[in-house]
């Protein structure tokens, strides 16, 4: 645990870069960037500034790319080298910085829709075998009458329309899904998925459970919240980088008990963080309007923090927090917070905890918006009980009593974080927050700005170097 807070900083200084982020520029940046697309999107939009999105392992092609748009386009290209939060969004707080009109979103994308700016996708076409790909289906799924959806991560979307020219005539109930970037237009049919940007029409009587899934691409957080969202379907998958095919051994069940466990854990807590994760999905905003109401409703305090990409020593700062809420995006919800001090949950646990209203059915929702008043899975909180007529409740962790009612309406005019205190002797009162206590009580309380005090001095040349080893150390020496 104690590694998770602080490092020597030897591991940084020693690690070496994957080869895609220091190898040359691609000698097909044409093909691989869709230059041709890129370039008509930012002509047709009459764009004169852009900013262009790279994840690490593609800012070695920037330069290159950035170059190439420009002389192609006549517009101003800004690259956007270290994101916010995770680069599978799309960064509009920094593009906004330099004034862009419009976000070229490179690399792998969790296709959230934006709020403000025009995004294009161009997700790179990562090299995909389909010979050996038909030969795993073939392998994995013998029987031709099978049911399968296929789906595949965004990298591996150019190749999906050769793929399923080898699939179809072989396999009459194959279903290939289609990337919808945004939100679709119109309602969703009968028999129709729509979610992580994914799209596909199931018409067998049964639904989606007589379905299995197919997923193309290697391990990662998108095919765990696939695998938690689909829980009713087996899975499989085929890594196009090591070329084999295997069925999915996950523990779904072992998963969300762990989850299961996190909504106890929120259940007990009186003090939640909410975690801004994301400043440019659709609805972020209104999220997190609901997440305050329904805290204040369960009778617990809240406090909205807002610290980039979240990790164990920037939340071990708030030891008043005992649970925090994590709003981000379906693939970044997905926090694995065991090295953290206080457990991170997603909204849809936080609601599963606080609402009594929602019943646990065995579907596992990532999207927040699908809690949001007028989505699918919105479900709305009860009237209030009064505290005598609430039923206690046992915690399964500490074995101590709870209530379980909501609180009404507030009728006082104070916020809810604020309390009355007799300043001095003249019995003045003052309004004094929970936090600003808790803030007194501790012995380091941050940097202090010391206006008027700090002795003002002229600025002077600076060493050069990096820090295992400054230029002047051996002069000094």
């Amino acid at each position: 645990m104690a590694a998770a807070f602080s490092s020597d900083g030897e591991a940084a200084l020693r690690r070496e870069l994957p080869a895609a982020v220091v190898a040359a520029p691609r000698s097909d940046l044409d093909g691989f960037y869709e230059m041709g697309r890129a370039a008509a999107f930012v002509r047709d939009g009459g764009f004169r500034k852009v900013a262009l999105q790279f994840p690490d392992e593609l800012l070695a092609d920037a330069v290159e790319v950035a170059s190439r748009m420009e002389a192609a386009t006549g517009a101003e290209m800004y690259v956007l080298g270290d994101t916010t939060y995770g680069s599978c969004c799309v960064d509009e707080v920094a593009a906004e910085h330099v004034g862009a009109e419009a976000v070229l979103h490179y690399g792998p994308a969790c296709l959230s829709p934006c709020r403000k700016l025009p995004v294009l996708h161009i997700f790179g076409q990562q090299p995909l075998d389909v010979g050996r790909c038909t030969e795993a289906f073939r392998e994995l799924y013998p029987e031709q009458q099978s049911c399968v959806v296929v789906l595949y991560d965004v990298v591996y979307a150019h190749a999906m329309g050769e793929l399923e020219q080898q699939l179809c005539p072989e396999y009459p109930n194959i279903i290939f899904s289609r990337l919808v970037c945004g939100d679709p237009p119109g309602p969703a049919v009968p028999g129709e998925e729509r979610k992580f940007g994914r799209q596909f029409l199931v018409e067998a009587a049964g639904g989606l459970q007589d379905y299995a899934m197919f997923y193309v691409g290697a391990e990662g957080l998108a095919l765990t919240s696939f695998m938690l969202t689909w829980s009713c379907c087996p899975f499989s998958s085929f890594n196009p980088i090591t070329g084999c095919g295997r069925r999915e051994t996950l523990n779904v069940n072992r998963a969300l008990m762990r989850r299961l466990y996190l909504v106890e854990r929120a259940r007990d807590a009186s003090v939640v963080g909410i975690l801004v994760g994301t400043l440019g999905v659709a609805g972020y905003l209104t999220v997190l309007q609901h997440l305050r109401q329904l805290l204040c409703r369960a009778g617990k305090r809240s406090y909205t923090l807002a610290v980039g990409k979240p990790n164990p020593a920037k939340l071990a700062n708030f030891l008043e927090v005992d649970i925090f809420v994590l709003v981000a995006c379906a693939q970044n919800s997905l926090l694995d917070s065991s090295d953290f001090y206080r457990p991170v949950v997603t909204p849809y646990e936080l609601e599963l905890a606080c609402n009594p209203a929602r019943e646990w059915t065995g579907n596992y929702l990532t999207d927040f918006r699908d809690l949001l008043p007028g989505a699918c899975a919105h479900v709305e909180l009860p009237a209030a009980v009064p505290a005598a007529e609430a039923v206690p409740d046992v915690s399964l962790i500490t074995g101590k009593m709870r209530a379980t009612h909501l609180c009404g309406p507030l009728t006082s005019q104070l916020p809810p974080s604020t309390a009355l205190a007799c300043r001095d002797q003249t019995r003045a009162l003052a309004e004094i927050s929970p936090a600003a206590s808790f803030l007194e009580s501790r012995s380091w309380r941050g940097l202090e700005q010391q206006l008027g005090q700090t002795p003002i001095s002229k600025a002077v040349q600076g060493r050069r170097g990096i820090a295992i080893a400054y230029e002047d150390e051996g002069c000094e020496q």
